[in-house]
């Protein structure tokens, strides 16, 4: 290969970078945006509560292209039905979020409870 067409490629692979590194950056930004609404929807039940159940469970969000919430998944349960069904309902209550940056994609958002 001669060396122009490697500095060439070289260049071309460095605007590549530069280009997919700012994508990745506002895809990071688009995951603690939607992590953030989904949190403010975030409710302790009452029967949980009195139970002391207490507990981490991890909701699998499928966002459309559009930013609607599509569905959920509970892919890590957190030991209590009540706190799973409560994970599950929040991007419901959530509606919506802003569009996706590359499109229709699904996110993993870890929901908590812990009494004080």
């Amino acid at each position: 290969m001669k060396i122009i067409d490697r500095i060439a490629l070289g260049i071309a692979s460095l605007a590549f970078a530069a280009t997919a590194m700012p994508a990745f950056a506002q895809s990071a930004e688009w995951q603690k945006q939607v992590t953030r609404i989904i949190a403010s929807k975030q409710t302790y039940p009452r029967t949980a509560q009195m139970r002391g159940e207490e507990g981490t469970a991890k909701v699998k969000v499928f966002v459309g292209a559009g930013g609607n919430i599509e569905r959920t998944e509970l892919v890590a349960p957190s030991g209590s039905s009540t706190l799973d069904k409560e994970a599950l309902a929040m991007p419901t209550r959530a509606g919506s979020v802003p569009p996706p940056p590359g499109g229709a994609t699904a996110i993993v958002v870890p929901v908590t409870w812990k009494l004080l």
